[in-house]
């Protein structure tokens, strides 16, 4: 049976001023928010105690890449935090995610960052000298590494989360950002997808940012992608 998938709302914002007022007007929907590095970098770690303390789940997404001690220590401070779900980059190597999960212990999911979704195939090929890379195997090559690393899940493109899901199933826990309701603008984001093709992609944590914090009614927005969610069919396995 299909894990229940989560929204998580993107607190993409320059302050907690504009965090908090944005977490009130979204109300009990809003129940699980990722605080990333430009919020943090602004307002350091109270705002995760303070917004854990609110009974709100904390996706704490710094993307550490960095030697296999330092991102352990770093893992550690999260998991005293309070947070829940933590992001390391695939491409620091096993080692490195191998030690974020122990440093994390088990009320951290460790998630593994595969290819940027603002990266498409000639951009990647670009970023690392080839001649051609195929998006798609890059992102399983590097959730098999996380698998084995003991990572909770990898993060990956709505575009390649089906691949991902048929090859691990629930063992490995697929986070898909840049979600855009139909019609929505894509912004940075080179590969989107909606909340209903994610979820019967086999996602289970879908963040959602500027398509609610920049909409004209965010609540509703927000409702609107949690019906859809609700409506789609979850995969098996």
């Amino acid at each position: 049976m299909a894990l229940k998938a989560r929204a998580i709302v993107a607190l993409d914002l320059p302050n907690a001023d504009a965090a908090r007022a944005l977490v009130e007007r979204l109300g009990p929907a809003c129940d699980f928010v990722k605080i990333g590095s430009e919020l943090f970098v602004a307002e350091g770690p109270h705002l995760v105690r303070e917004q854990h303390q609110g009974g709100r789940q904390i996706f704490l997404d710094l993307k550490l890449h960095d030697i296999p001690n330092t991102v352990r220590a770093a893992a550690r401070s999260a998991a005293r935090l309070g947070v829940r779900l933590l992001t390391v980059h695939g491409s620091g190597g096993m080692a490195m995610v191998e030690a974020a999960v122990e440093g994390a212990g088990e009320g951290v999911g460790v998630m593994v960052v595969t290819i940027l979704t603002s990266l498409d195939a000639p951009a990647l090929a670009a970023a690392w000298g080839r001649p051609r890379v195929d998006v798609c195997e890059e992102v399983l090559r590097l959730a098999h590494m996380a698998r084995a690393a003991g990572a909770h899940g990898v993060v990956c493109s709505g575009a390649e989360a089906a691949a991902v899901h048929a090859e691990h199933g629930d063992a490995l826990a697929v986070l898909v950002p840049g979600i855009r309701l139909s019609g929505g603008a894509a912004y940075d984001q080179a590969r989107i997808a909606s909340p209903r093709a994610a979820i019967e992609a086999g996602a289970r944590y879908l963040v959602v940012g500027r398509a609610v914090t920049e909409a004209t009614d965010p609540a509703a927005t927000l409702l609107a992608i949690r019906r859809e969610m609700e409506e789609a069919v979850q995969p098996t396995g």
